[in-house]
């Protein structure tokens, strides 16, 4: 705690220093400030070649890194500088900073909730990615808080909400649900925080390329796998997550059916995750097509024996002709950085079968926010149609 409080009041020294214009800094050429930095901060950096740049003032340290990227270097001025050796890949990816082996989030960046915890974000950017951008002169929907009590977990808990733009103005009309989920070590903020799926949605909404939808995010209950001591790793990961179905089921589609204009059919009702999250959807799906016709995985997928396909999921693809007239569509998305053999050959294997499915490949992107958010955009199109 103490190196952390040192590093708290480093940074608002260096603050201070540059609000009485004293060492102005002269930045990289071709760089930019991370689009997550609080106002008035100038590091990190993302250079035009998607090269990384982090500055922290921490004259006492020791020994100062930046997660995933390695150790900095100390100047005679009390900064400790690291620049990435090679660009990175284009897209979200976390990372913290490690001073004399305390972790501690950028008191520079605005903070995500993700690794199981609270921590920073950086962003390469995408080119000629606006879609996950907010743009003038399109109608923006509402993200919102939705709370409820949950009898499974006994506590309670909060649901993202998003409603499309209108959604207020037109008090007669009701809208097709999308259950939205995140990925290990992440939960209900992350699609609207990481994701942008929001803007997303604003976005193909305003080009017509989606019907309007209503999108509830919740938490998985997959934040941090850990095991007990003396519990069998294997069983933790069976139990990991397991109890969000009857959550789902039982609580939080009564709860959205009950306070939000949506329509409660089958037909109007999808579902999808990502990673972890996109192993839940097919466990909730594919057990409950009753209740759902559209599924998607986005870089994660259930436990799909194609060697044994007739006993998968209680006997659910034995009859293709049958799944392929209630599922609508089913979706895998996969980044091309994040060994997309095992997705693609999933996808080969059902079509094999007769299993009609859209198999989506990101190109160049690994296993982050910014393959997931492609998959959105290529996914909600599909939707109620």
């Amino acid at each position: 705690m103490k190196n952390v409080v040192k590093l708290m009041f480093s940074f608002l020294v260096l603050i201070s220093f540059m609000a009485n214009g004293q060492n102005a800094p002269a930045f990289p050429e071709g760089t930019l400030p991370n689009e997550y930095n609080i106002i008035g901060a100038d590091y990190p950096r993302v250079g035009e070649d998607g090269r990384t740049y982090f500055k922290v003032f921490a004259p006492d340290a020791q020994k100062v890194e930046i997660s995933f990227r390695g150790e900095m270097e100390k100047g005679d001025d009390g900064f400790w500088t690291l620049i990435s050796d090679e660009p990175e890949v284009i897209g979200f990816h976390y990372y913290q900073i490690i001073i004399d082996d305390v972790s501690v989030a950028d008191p520079h960046g605005k903070p995500f909730f993700g690794m199981g915890k609270w921590v920073s974000g950086i962003e390469i950017p995408e080119k000629g990615g606006d879609y996950y951008k907010p743009k003038q002169g399109v109608p923006h929907g509402l993200v919102s808080e939705s709370w409820y009590y949950s009898e499974v977990r006994q506590e309670w808990r909060r649901c993202f909400v998003y409603t499309p733009p209108g959604y207020d103005k037109e008090s007669d009309k009701s809208y097709p649900v999308l259950y939205l989920q995140h990925g290990m070590g992440e939960n209900e903020t992350s699609w609207s925080n990481q994701g942008k799926m929001n803007f997303i949605m604003d976005n193909l909404i305003a080009e017509g390329k989606v019907t309007p939808m209503i999108v509830v995010m919740d938490n998985g209950n997959i934040e941090v796998l850990r095991a007990a001591p003396g519990e069998d790793m294997n069983e933790v990961r069976r139990k990991f997550g397991a109890d969000f179905s009857a959550i789902l089921l039982e609580e939080i589609i009564p709860h959205i059916e009950a306070n939000f204009r949506v329509l409660t059919d089958r037909e109007n009702r999808a579902m999808a995750g990502l990673s972890w999250g996109g192993l839940q959807t097919f466990n909730i799906t594919l057990n409950n097509l009753d209740k759902f016709s559209y599924i998607g995985g986005f870089s994660g997928a259930g436990r799909i024996d194609l060697n044994n396909l007739d006993a998968a999921y209680n006997g659910v693809f034995s009859d293709s002709a049958a799944f392929n007239e209630k599922v609508k569509v089913f979706f895998l998305g996969v980044g091309s950085e994040e060994n997309p053999e095992r997705t693609k050959s999933l996808s080969d294997g059902l079509k094999k079968a007769g299993i009609d499915n859209i198999y989506y490949e990101s190109p160049g992107t690994a296993h982050e926010f910014l393959t997931w958010r492609r998959c959105l955009k290529e996914f909600a199109p599909l939707l109620f149609k």
